[in-house]
């Protein structure tokens, strides 16, 4: 069976819920299908999805195939990619996108090699170009920006960042076709097992789901600033980013870090404490809502994109709209 010109679209779930990125690469996947005159196909996988198997179809999709088994309760790359390997085989997508997300890159590479076909990864943006398919995605430490064009090897292969599209409002009078897939298995063992899962500690809010972010930068001056900026995001509830400069000069760890060559984030609200605005750290977060910049530089690139410029030391702005933030909170 062919799928000529077909987007799929193999959607991340965890604990009963379909993380963002799936919907944004749905959303995606739309818009693009509408030039292939194809179908969206979303894949869902894992087991217990009842109450999950119908969102697809607000999103974009046309197509749902189901795959509900006990064997894919949790993620592992084997039990994975066996059910995709052979779906995909079946079928043959012309194009097949996946999350660029820590189980999304580990998937997409072990199938990418079964299917002995090419894989751009950590894309930021899919678009067609007299008639090719093209996706963008940053190279040599973010440094440039580079466009991916692929041979005749089918599926076209893409891993995307969380946050690099829009999420599309959902549409509830839409539905579709949904395929059951039995597991099979096929011959190959499933040679690990899931015994436990092991939150990481600390509480701190996710960048990639947080709807406000606190960043710091350079202008920092040195790693006790962070201190400042976890009491700012603290008062507002919101998240700890970072910019390429603090996590290179171990002020920050690099999961915090905010940009091409971190993570790609659209909150309501980004506040950009002492960045300056290299063009790799404007690429992970400029499509936000609302961006606030304070900096002491007012020549200072951030203020190009910002909605609401500060200049000023940061050591003496924060601390005041911390003491403003919480009386407002308060009074509420």
């Amino acid at each position: 069976m062919s799928n000529k010109n077909s987007i799929w679209v193999c959607l991340e779930q965890t604990n009963g819920k379909i993380a963002s990125v799936s919907y944004e690469m749905l959303s995606q996947a739309k818009k693009l299908s509408s030039a292939l005159s194809g179908e969206v196909c979303a894949v869902l996988l894992g087991s217990q999805l009842d109450d999950l198997k119908q969102e697809p179809f607000l999103y974009g999709a046309d197509k749902v195939y189901v795959c509900d088994d006990e064997r894919l309760k949790d993620y592992r790359t084997d039990s994975y990619c066996q059910v995709l390997d052979a779906l995909v085989k079946e079928n043959a997508p012309e194009v097949l996108l996946m999350a660029a997300t820590t189980n999304g890159r580990d998937l997409a590479a072990r199938l990418a090699s079964r299917l002995e076909t090419g894989l751009a990864a950590d894309c930021v943006d899919l678009k067609l170009e007299d008639g090719e398919f093209v996706a963008t995605r940053p190279m040599y430490g973010g440094n440039i920006m580079a466009d991916i064009v692929f041979s005749e090897k089918r599926p076209i292969m893409c891993t995307v960042r969380p946050n690099a599209f829009s999420k599309d409002e959902a549409d509830t009078g839409r539905s579709g076709e949904m395929v059951a897939v039995p597991f099979g298995g096929g011959e190959d063992p499933i040679r690990t097992q899931v015994r436990e899962i092991l939150s990481k500690a600390g509480g701190e809010i996710s960048l990639t789901d947080a709807q406000i972010i606190v960043s710091g930068g350079r202008g920092l001056g040195g790693p006790q600033g962070f201190d400042l900026i976890r009491e700012f995001a603290g008062a507002l509830n919101a998240a700890v980013g970072a910019s390429r400069a603090a996590v290179d000069a171990g002020w920050i760890s690099y999961e915090h870090q905010v940009g091409q060559t971190g993570k790609t984030v659209g909150p309501k609200l980004y506040i950009a404490c002492g960045i300056s605005g290299a063009l790799q750290h404007l690429a992970g977060m400029k499509t936000s809502d609302v961006i606030v910049a304070i900096n002491k530089d007012e020549e200072a690139p951030i203020f190009e994109i910002a909605n609401y410029g500060i200049v000023g030391d940061l050591y003496q702005v924060i601390p005041v709209m911390i003491e403003e933030f919480k009386t407002v909170l308060a009074s509420r």
